[in-house]
């Protein structure tokens, strides 16, 4: 029995929905696609927003053969057997032999050095698909010959779309309060609405916000580092320590490293957090998260545990204030709606004669001392569009 994920996946970018960016008209996936560039590059974006769906697109328009493999599970048996089975078909067809490689964070370097010269010499093209920074878990030589892409969540348009595909492929119609639930519960993640329909319908029969919400109690009760109670069990780690709960952040923790989850991880979420949740209430915890982090890389499981519990409950009890994160978030806001909106004249480099004569970097002084005690300068230093705007508050 096919899974109803399986059934609806698109097969071009035609009926590929959402990364916009990525492969709307004359943007970079589509331009490879349309012209069949090959080349190895990573996808990395959270789960259920189309990594495996792009890697098979992308497949099937430069006419190669796909080998899948998750890391999880892989090892460096798998490529020599894709490498040799390659070799044969490549004898016979002359196709490129593209693999797949799903979660490539887990990959460790010696797998990673073991893929190295097959990605070097072009027997192999590779997709990596990741939801960690690639620059933290991929090798600098594999990194450098493989171009990155970052994948979005999905937005709640795309997901209405996306669930529309569903209801006409199982015949059954949502209503809206079912899809506002199912929106809101899947967060930008297709697949974990996809699976939640299937199994609803499976349990019970009929789509409806209760027995969507009994099936979520169901489905999800065992940690599993290859599905979504991975990112359910670290989004309430997260949530435990942003509520300032030790005893319930402890417990996630726990539970996450008894499934056998990498450390590492997890001491990269707390870093994230001590500079996104904690910020400016109390600066230093950055300092111990990061310390923390290199105490896991430096002595590992099982003695890390305690650095990470000793982080975990001193970052869930400390003071929270979002404030610089929100900041952050707003000029970004900014930044993206603006684009580069001309920098004021007065704090311009004035690296020439000619920059001078043309004001720049004029009166620079009034704002680098503009009191007796080096306080705030009065006049915002902002372009003009948007000139005394506060991200800050």
């Amino acid at each position: 029995m096919e899974p109803l994920a399986s059934k609806i996946r698109p097969k071009s970018l035609k009926d590929f929905i959402g990364q916009e960016h990525l492969v709307g008209e004359g943007k970079p996936l589509r331009v490879a696609v349309e012209k069949k560039h090959l080349f190895s590059f990573v996808f990395w974006g959270p789960p259920g927003v189309g990594k495996t769906t792009l890697a098979r697109i992308y497949a099937r328009a430069v006419n190669a053969d796909f080998h899948e493999l998750s890391a999880v599970s892989a090892g460096k048996d798998d490529i020599r057997k894709i490498i040799d089975e390659g070799k044969k078909e490549g004898a016979i067809t002359r196709r490129p032999q593209i693999l797949f490689l799903d979660e490539i964070h887990r990959f460790n370097k010696s797998q990673q050095d073991f893929l190295l010269p097959f990605v070097e010499s072009g027997e192999l093209t590779l997709i990596g698909a990741t939801t960690e920074n690639p620059s933290f878990e991929v090798i600098s030589p594999l990194l450098s010959r493989c171009r990155v892409f970052v994948l979005n969540e999905l937005s709640e348009k795309d997901m209405g779309m996306i669930i529309g595909r569903v209801e006409k492929e199982i015949k059954v119609k949502l209503d809206k309060k079912s899809r506002d639930w199912l929106t809101g519960m899947a967060n930008g993640d297709a697949r974990q609405a996809i699976a939640m329909i299937e199994a609803t319908l499976h349990l019970y029969g009929k789509i409806s916000v209760e027995n969507l919400k009994e099936t979520l109690q169901s489905k999800f009760l065992r940690y599993d580092k290859k599905g979504e109670e991975h990112y359910n069990t670290i989004s309430a780690f997260i949530k435990s320590m942003r509520a300032s709960q030790p005893d319930a952040a402890l417990y996630y923790m726990c539970r996450m490293i008894d499934s056998g989850e990498d450390p590492k991880f997890i001491a990269r979420r707390m870093v994230v957090f001590a500079s996104e949740d904690i910020g400016l209430a109390v600066p230093t915890a950055l300092v111990v998260a990061n310390a923390v982090f290199r105490a896991v890389e430096t002595i590992g499981l099982p003695e890390c545990a305690e650095n990470l519990a000793h982080g975990v409950v001193y970052l869930a009890q400390a003071k929270k204030d979002r404030r610089a994160y929100n900041a952050y978030l707003a000029a970004m806001a900014d930044v993206k709606k603006f684009g580069n909106l001309p920098i004021p004249l007065s704090i311009r480099n004035p690296v020439t004669k000619l920059m001078e004569e043309l004001d720049y970097g004029k009166d620079y002084d009034k704002y680098t001392r503009p009191t007796e005690s080096f306080g705030q300068a009065k006049e915002s230093l902002l372009p003009d569009k948007i000139k005394n705007k506060k991200y800050l508050k």
